[in-house]
């Protein structure tokens, strides 16, 4: 029976996820499966992958075949270098203890690579935060002020249009005003000759 490492896929449309198992190639991809040894999520960023170490290189070593993905996800998860540490011991390359602190560093650098990606998503999402709120700030203080002009405008019409009316008035009065006193005083001119 060829035993394969596998993904089987669940969740709704356009949102799914994936257990890791280890079935026989004839089944069904959701179909019956020997044993489940972790489970993949594509949706999150970066992407979340629960796997059991131990399950996973017991089943590679009985000879169980990934498929392509399920390779780079455990080749991702170093399962593929603890396989290959150990067979290194067993052709005498080196001890078991050296296989564990070569493994032990590369599963910190990994970690170590994976923080970054994630404190390098955090800061560019609060920058982008950021941004968007300072052009906003920006778009409100020029609406706010464009208010402002548009009502100082309007009210300095309005005072216009109320300080013309009495100035015109008052123009038209003051000439009025003016014939009249020359009329007088021409007047007064002629009685007093």
């Amino acid at each position: 029976m060829p035993v394969k490492i596998r993904l089987a896929r669940h969740g709704r449309k356009r949102y799914a996820y994936y257990h890791i198992v280890v079935a026989d190639s004839r089944a069904p991809r959701d179909g019956r499966y020997i044993e489940r040894i972790g489970s993949y999520n594509p949706n999150t960023n970066p992407a979340s992958i629960n796997l059991d170490l131990d399950k996973s290189l017991e089943w590679l070593s009985k000879g169980a075949q990934p498929t392509d993905t399920a390779r780079a996800i455990l080749s991702y998860k170093g399962v593929l270098m603890k396989k290959h540490l150990l067979e290194g011991v067993k052709k005498g390359a080196f001890d078991e203890a050296e296989a564990e602190r070569r493994f032990q560093k590369w599963s910190e650098e990994k970690e170590a690579k994976i923080q970054a990606k994630i404190d390098g998503l955090a800061n560019d999402q609060a920058s982008t935060v950021k941004e968007r709120l300072e052009q906003e700030a920006k778009i409100n203080a020029e609406r706010a002020e464009a208010i402002a002009k548009k009502a100082s405008e309007l009210a300095a019409e309005a005072k216009a249009e109320e300080t013309p009316e009495v100035s015109d008035e008052a123009a038209a009065e003051e000439p009025a005003a003016e014939e009249s006193a020359a009329e007088e005083n021409a007047s007064e001119e002629k009685q007093a000759e």
